[in-house]
């Protein structure tokens, strides 16, 4: 069985996915730190995403496999994960030890990030998720932890 942390190891940002206060998708990108469970954005709150997923605390986290190396354009590998979000306030415990990995993944940019009083960390909880690896080959994200790969049933195939 495949755990999502193993499928996410080349990504370096996800496709962030936000309703709009005109009540229409927002889309944009952020450097990402998945811990298992869990995908982490630290975002200035002066950014559109920002401000949507405070209005409106839900997302979509999207991962799409780079076009040049795909071998097939119909066939880009793909993770799609539906989020709840919240803000993670820098006095709380999990705060440090989140950042300190983050960094260790994304690099020195993040330290001075980190400097300026309207970058936020935020928490991308999924609830529900899809991976698709090509034709016939699409699975739910599921699991006690939202972080397995699970057979889709009842599903017929395309015609």
């Amino acid at each position: 069985m495949k755990y999502l942390n193993e499928l996410l190891i080349p990504f370096q940002s996800t496709v962030l996915g936000t309703l709009g206060d005109n009540s229409y998708p927002f889309s944009s990108y952020a450097p990402f730190y998945y811990d298992g469970e869990v995908v982490y954005v630290f975002i200035s709150d002066i950014a559109t995403h920002a401000k949507n997923m405070q209005a409106r605390p839900k997302a979509s986290a999207f991962f799409i496999e780079d076009e040049h190396i795909t071998e097939n354009i119909f066939k880009r590998k793909r993770i799609s994960l539906q989020c709840d979000v919240s803000k993670v306030s820098k006095d709380d415990a999990s705060f440090e030890p989140v950042m300190e990995a983050f960094v260790s993944k994304q690099g020195e940019t993040l330290t001075m990030l980190m400097g300026m009083g309207d970058f936020n960390l935020y928490v991308l909880t999924p609830i529900y998720g899809e991976a698709t690896f090509g034709f016939g080959e699409a699975y739910n994200i599921g699991g006690e932890k939202m972080n397995q790969l699970v057979t889709r049933t009842g599903d017929s195939g395309h015609k």
